[in-house]
Formats: structure tokens, sequence, C-alpha cells
């Protein structure tokens, strides 16, 4: 990698209608995630902690708090031509928006036109994980294909929920097929059981790229796609290697977290994510000081928790408490707290994520939630005890009985 050209994109532009109504008013990327972050700090991070310096964010649904989080958050010092910026689609190629994650790349090609990379890594914004993309770059370059797609170990059962790569028996560095959601997976030669889900993370020769992209935009059939168009055209021309998550190895990562990947598109996975997080081991680990995830860095006061009025002191157990958050004679189980939250007394709050400067009043019961910020819970409400009467509230409830109530929310007993 050293003396290679390397350039960075997010695709930070997807809508992420499966995560409403936490999309209701914002882009996806932009989702809070863990209390202090917001999703797309993750490629971000993972990009930085791998020595990309030049790097933009392709943005488009409802970008603004996307846009102002990477405008503050992420501004790199400028020298040697350093920088993280975010570009909302411009219309280059006529009066539309982005039909697709291959089209965002082809509406921006002046992006890597002005700046002449060898190498494009292309990773999407919503996704949770560490990956040093260094490994990934010189293993793509020693492979000699001109597209590689990472790809991690997925048991074979639930290869249906992927995208899923099959590889060249004699080549198994090389991609023989690309299939989305196949229900008769084939698993890998030298692990039966499980097959290799694209991660959707991609390293490019910048020339391949630009020409795949551009043969792409001239397909009236294609969707304009990455994962969906692009990967399979270089498939099919038997020019994809895949890179194996396994073979990443991220310093300062323990045996239970080293290869942890999710995709927070749904409600469902979203609240799973947090929930890996909250263990004494967590399954996947914020405290990792040799390979950091950054996010802005809020002007606020230690969390505090204190008795209440009558002195009762209440219950922090298993449980992630933001900067600025008060717990006053609570009870806080399994359960993540973002920035300004404040629990009440007497309030019970279990296996729930709770936004930034949402209010729990005293004596309210909230459980198997998710409130977004500004959210209050009166005194003496309840969330998540009974899904129906929630539903009939007009709340989300997921199938699996997770509440979301959205943003600014009051809710009453």
């Amino acid at each position: 990698m050293a003396g290679t050209k390397i350039f960075g994109i997010v695709l930070a532009g997807g809508e992420g209608k499966r995560l409403m109504p936490l999309t209701a008013d914002r882009a996806k990327p932009a989702v809070p995630f863990a209390g202090q972050y917001r999703l797309i700090d993750f490629a971000l991070s993972n990009l930085i902690n791998s020595n990309l310096r030049q790097v933009v964010v392709l943005t488009q649904y409802k970008s603004h708090s996307l846009d102002r989080h990477v405008s503050q958050t992420w501004r790199l010092d400028g020298m040697l031509n350093s920088y993280i910026a975010s570009v909302p689609a411009q219309q280059r190629l006529g009066k539309r928006w982005f039909s697709g994650s291959a089209d965002a790349i082809l509406q921006s090609l002046n992006l890597l036109r002005d700046e002449k990379p060898d190498i494009v890594v292309v990773v999407g914004a919503d996704h949770v994980y560490r990956m040093d993309f260094a490994q990934m770059i010189d293993a793509h370059i020693e492979s000699g294909a001109p597209a590689t797609v990472a790809a991690i170990r997925q048991p074979i059962g639930l290869a249906d929920q992927f995208g899923v790569i099959e590889v060249d028996s004699q080549h198994p560095d090389r991609i023989a097929a690309f299939r989305e959601k196949p229900t008769d997976p084939v698993g890998l030669p030298d692990s039966p059981n499980e097959v290799l889900a694209s991660m959707g993370n991609y390293v490019f020769d910048a020339d391949a790229l630009i020409e795949a992209v551009i043969r792409d935009g001239d397909r009236p059939d294609s969707n304009h796609d990455m994962g969906g168009d692009i990967i399979p055209d270089f498939v099919n021309r038997g020019e994809a290697g895949v890179y194996d998550f396994n073979r990443n190895d991220v310093p300062g990562s323990t045996d239970r977290d080293r290869y942890y990947w999710r995709d927070v598109g749904t409600i469902e996975s979203f609240f799973e994510a947090h929930q890996d997080l909250i263990s004494a081991l967590p399954v996947f680990n914020l405290y990792n000081r040799w390979w950091p995830i950054f996010s802005q860095q809020l002007n606020s006061p230690p969390a505090k928790l204190v008795r209440d009025g009558r002195g009762s002191l209440g219950v922090t157990i298993d449980s992630i408490v933001s900067l600025g958050s008060v717990i006053s004679g609570a009870h806080l189980e399994r359960s993540v707290l973002g920035p300004w939250a404040k629990i009440e007394s007497g309030a019970h709050v279990v296996d729930s994520v709770v936004f930034e400067r949402a209010v729990i009043e005293p004596n309210a019961f909230v459980t198997r939630a998710i409130l977004d910020k500004d959210v209050v819970v009166a005194a003496g409400a309840s969330v998540g005890a009974d899904p129906a009467r929630d539903r009939a509230r007009g709340f989300t409830v997921t199938e699996s009985g997770i509440t979301v109530v959205g943003k600014g929310v009051h809710v009453v007993p």
C-alpha cells in the first residue's frame, strides 16, 4: 500500500425505511447509536484508523443532521490535502437524484478525476464493526483482481438473509458467483456449514471502478446498485476477488469481538446491536483504545447517579450511560442512555434504548423500547409493557414486541 494513492467513498444516501420512525427526520447514517455515536462514525473511524486521509461522504436523503455531524465532528487538519467532506447529490448528469449507490458514484466521478487515486475504497455508512482496510487493500493489490469484496462467514442457515459469495474451488480468493439471498446456498470448500456474506465494503482499482459505473449507467435495465449490479458485472468478467474478514486483525480486538459485524438496517437488528454492547464482556467492545470509535465530543458534564428527594438511590445494572444524563432514584437495567437523558424517582427502564434529552418521569415504566430524541414519558405512564396498546396509540411495534416512540412524542398515562 505504501506509495499508492487511496481514496475513500462512504455511501450515505440510504433512506432507511426499515428503521422508521427513527429515520422520519434524519438520514439512516445519522441515527444515534450506543449513546454518543451516530452510525456513520463506525465507517469513518475504520477508514481514519486505516490511515485513509481523503474521504467523501455521498449524501442525499434528509441529510441536514448528517452533513452537520460530518462537518462539525470529522474535521481533519487540512494539511497534506487531508479531508473528510460531505458531498450531496449534485445533479451533474441532469435534473435527477441518485437512483442507486452505483449512480451516486457515477454522478460524483469528478471527485475521482480531481484526485486521480490508484485505489478506491467504497463502504456503507450503516454497519457496526471494526476493520483495518489497509490489510484489505494489501490483499487486493496482491491478488491482481480489479475489484475485491469484503465478506464475513455466516452459518449456511442464514444465507437467505445476505448477498452470498461463492468462491472458485481452484482459486478461493476469486468469486465464482454472487447470489442475493439464496435458498439453496453452497457451503465453503473449507467449511461446508458456512457461507461468505458480503459486508458491503469494496476495494477497486480506480480505473476499473470508473469504467464499471459508466458502463452500468448506460444499462436501462440496471438498478444502479453496487452490490446488485456492479459486483455481479465484475464477477461475470472473472475480475472479482473476495477478502475473508477472518484475515483481518484489528489492534486491541479480543476473541469475543474480533469478527463482529452487524447490519443495523432494521429495528430488530438495531435493538439487538445495543444489547451486544452492555454485558461485562461485550460482544462488541467500545473500549478498545488501540482502534477507537471517534465521534463528536459533547461539551457536557459527567453522568450522575443520585438519590431522589426521599433518599432512595435506585439501581443501575449492565447499562451504558452517556454524558449529561441524570438517574435519580430510578431503576436502569440492560439499557443504553443517550446524552442529557433523565430518569426520575421510581421509574423503571429495562431492555431499552433511550436517545438524547429523553425524560422518563417519576414512576413511569419503559421496557423493550426505543425512545427517540426529546421523548417524554409522563409520570405513571408506560411504554412497551403492552404492545397491543402501544400499537393502538400509534407507536411502531415490531413482530417481537419492540416499541419505538418517535422524536419529541409526549407519552401520557
